[in-house]
């Protein structure tokens, strides 16, 4: 895929200024696209979108479902709108900040919702009630079975599947049977709010379309012990026959962010059956990369790296230390997906330990890269991420990610040494460093990088309480919000001159005057 000069911004759907403590798919993301648009930017990139959990801290990366929505995004505004709904919407009782309370959050939307999924199915049209089962028809084949888990995580009180009662949690055909029949109304509910949240997401889409502005998703290498993936797919996984239970879970050994590596705890796939790809893992990657490629423009391919060789770590192992190297699918498998599906926008996420084979394989399928410029100061005139060391323009440059501090937090925090922090001016050519922001912001700009992504907290100067994530901690993470009227203005157009001087204006020639 070959990107065209350009930029764009960083920002998950949850943390837009909603009304009602949270981001959502209604007038907060047309207006934030807007946004993007004057202030010249093509791209907005954004979290995986999939469901949830209280138990993984809310992480967009641990999701219950590949291939299902957050419900987190529905907007109860738009639900207003609907001509079976009430149009009653009760205020939100939290005063808004710039953090998601994901608990009060939940607590108060989940019986607008339960009371909206009456509403339908009472006062619906027949147009709408045909719309329905259509969706729940064509998506059949993922969302039988995450409506049902679902049904059974909130009757049992566990996503862990694990410590089900063995008929249902090896999928036993009465057991299924069983409980479907025990939790239809809570099956339908959860099919209806896939429903809304599909039906949103078209008109978000649509609205993005218009504006010019594409969206990059995110799609996470790995699916979680804790998913309807895992439960309804277990042929796809690294599991022990009789108790399925992992043989090896996931993680990265030790980096930037942690001394003991990472450990993800993930179950690893299947990739092999004898010594050819393994049909039924290929199958299941091909639907799931084909339904997000439906929803969104380009996919961001996190930890490409493991499609190439991948970490594992024993079970057993507390840290990531203890792991080992194990060869991944490879060419072969982008190979065969671009047979399936033709052409794929794809973004090789290809951080951390990068080797000569992982390069080859990026270059060899003419994937983009990314180089973080937060990474780029380590006093080697080398450093891959060095703006003067990018010599591919097909790549997409970061002051940084969702992973690191922001900018500023970065700058002026105890992140970095002080020696290091002239280093960084010295190679800026700045002297006064107040507004740091703007002026890696600027450095990002004027590289020969196609495409700089900036994340929105860095936009806005915010320090490291705005981050969005740590690495290796599983507590307090995903909460960041924007409060209503943060992007101002004068930004949006300090941005807008800056992609005009440095040629990245999507629609216009590139004249400075």
């Amino acid at each position: 895929m070959k990107l065209e000069r350009s930029s764009g911004a960083l920002l998950h759907i949850t943390s837009l200024p909603g009304k009602y403590g949270i981001g959502t798919l209604g007038p907060e993301a047309k207006e934030f696209a807007g946004r993007l648009k004057d202030a010249g930017m093509k791209y907005w990139q954004i979290l995986p979108i999939g469901p949830v959990d209280a138990k993984l801290d809310y992480s967009p990366y641990a999701s219950t479902s590949a291939f299902a929505g957050n419900w987190h995004f529905i907007s109860l505004e738009k639900i207003a709108e609907e001509p079976w709904h009430s149009g009653d919407v009760k205020p939100f009782p939290v005063a808004e900040g710039y953090t998601v309370p994901f608990e009060e959050v939940i607590a108060h939307k989940l019986p607008l919702l339960e009371k909206a999924c009456a509403g339908f199915f009472s006062h619906a049209s027949e147009e709408d009630l045909a719309a329905y089962e259509k969706f729940c028809e064509s998506e059949g084949y993922w969302l039988k079975d995450f409506a049902l888990f679902s049904a059974i995580a909130a009757e049992t009180g566990t996503t862990e599947w694990l410590e089900w009662d063995e008929d249902i949690s090896k999928r036993r055909p009465d057991a299924l049977k069983l409980w479907s029949e025990k939790l239809a109304g809570e099956v339908r509910f959860h099919r209806f709010l896939q429903f809304l949240f599909f039906r949103q997401w078209a008109d978000f889409r649509n609205e993005c379309m218009k504006l010019g502005v594409e969206i990059i998703g995110d799609i996470p290498i790995y699916v979680t012990m804790e998913s309807a993936d895992a439960w309804a797919h277990p042929e796809i996984l690294l599991l022990d026959d009789e108790t399925r239970r992992p043989l090896s879970v996931a993680g990265v050994p030790p980096d930037y962010f942690s001394d003991t590596g990472q450990r993800w705890g993930n179950p690893l796939y299947r990739w092999k059956q004898g010594t050819a790809l393994s049909a039924d893992t290929f199958n299941w990657w091909a639907r799931r990369i084909s339904h997000l490629h439906k929803l969104v423009d380009i996919i961001r391919i996190d930890h490409f790296r493991g499609f190439e060789a991948y970490w594992s770590i024993p079970e057993n192992e507390k840290t990531a230390v203890n792991g080992k190297w194990v060869k991944g699918p490879g060419v072969q498998f982008f190979k065969k997906l671009r047979q399936e599906l033709g052409r794929l926008h794809l973004i090789a996420e290809d951080l951390g330990i990068i080797t000569p084979e992982v390069e080859k394989l990026r270059d060899d399928l003419g994937l983009p890269g990314m180089r973080i410029l937060q990474f780029a100061f380590d006093f080697n005139n080398r450093n891959y991420y060095l703006p003067h060391n990018i010599d591919n323009r097909n790549c997409i440059l970061y002051t940084g990610t969702h992973d690191n501090n922001t900018t500023n937090g970065w700058f002026y925090g105890s992140e970095i040494s002080e020696e290091t922090r002239r280093y960084v001016m010295e190679y800026l050519g700045i002297e006064d460093w107040s507004d740091f922001h703007w002026k890696l912001i600027r450095q990002a700009y004027r590289s020969v990088a196609d495409l700089v992504i900036i994340p929105v907290q860095d936009i806005l100067g915010f320090g490291e309480e705005f981050r969005m994530n740590r690495p290796g901690t599983t507590k307090g993470n995903w909460r960041f919000k924007l409060r209503e009227d943060s992007m101002t203005h004068d930004m949006v157009q300090r941005l807008r001159r800056m992609a005009q001087v440095y040629s990245r204006l999507p629609e216009e020639n590139m004249i400075i005057k």
